[in-house]
């Protein structure tokens, strides 16, 4: 009989994650939206946006939480990151990332990234939820941080070329962009990952990304799993120096280049 450990029940209880949604257009956002221990309103905490894959999309209110969501229940990382955790579920007609996606004969999936465009419905709630989470007067505003996976990976890039300035850092895992987006996000810290069998986003779209940041000197980290397929979110939330690099990241605000 398998036996699991509390802390393992624990940090599968998704119920933590309070169920809410953004509201705006005449369009509905879901999100999850998981709050420190103890948390205090009259404190500041750093916020984490976190962008799930295609195959997650939909309107529950639950799926966008199945792959990532028990690593930041951890109780060793609600200890020591006390932080804001915001999980939106992308509608199943829409997508994170502005990408033209095409089908040949053999299956394989084929992706056009843009480099100019209006960003889809779900990127554009998106980022009326950033903006309303970032008038909350308990953020820290020098601590915004997003991450995501596959198609969420693909958001993220995205997410950080349409808020230029708001993030500090940010975790990108199988995903892909026009290599020549990469100048308006040059300023945030970077972690890559993707897995070097990837049959479904080709590790290629990283690698990209990656060469073109280097020569523009970003702070930049990739790690290419030799022998991982799409699911290199495995190995990637198992990095253990992931949420220490992410959270010693802070973007300098105004008020401070100013003093």
């Amino acid at each position: 009989m398998l036996c699991l450990s509390a802390t393992y029940l624990r940090a599968q209880d998704f119920s933590r994650y309070e169920r809410t949604v953004f509201i705006t257009e005449g369009d509905t956002l879901p999100y999850r939206i998981l709050f420190p221990e103890s948390f205090n309103s009259s404190k500041k905490y750093p916020v984490i946006f976190f962008l799930h894959g295609r195959g997650e999309s939909g309107s529950n209110n639950e799926d966008q939480l199945r792959n990532g969501g028990s690593l930041f229940l951890k109780p060793e990382f609600r200890t020591t990151y006390p932080c804001i955790v915001i999980a939106p579920q992308c509608p199943a007609d829409s997508y994170w990332s502005n990408v033209k996606i095409s089908t040949d004969t053999a299956g394989k999936r084929h992706f056009s990234f843009r480099k100019k465009g209006k960003p889809t419905k779900a990127m554009r709630m998106l980022l009326g939820l950033v903006d309303r989470i970032l008038e909350k007067p308990f953020v820290d505003s020098s601590q915004i941080y997003a991450g995501g996976l596959s198609m969420g990976g693909m958001g993220t890039f995205e997410l950080l070329r349409r808020k230029q300035g708001v993030f500090a850092a940010a975790f990108a895992i199988c995903g892909g962009d026009d290599p020549s987006n990469v100048k308006k996000y040059d300023d945030v810290s970077l972690w890559i990952f993707h897995g070097g069998k990837d049959d479904i986003v080709a590790p290629e779209f990283s690698e990209d990304i990656v060469r073109k940041l280097r020569k523009r000197n970003a702070d930049l980290k990739f790690s290419l799993y030799p022998e991982a397929n799409h699911n290199s979110w495995d190995p990637a939330f198992a990095e253990p120096d992931l949420m220490s690099w992410l959270f010693s990241k802070k973007r300098i605000t105004p008020m401070e280049k100013s003093e």
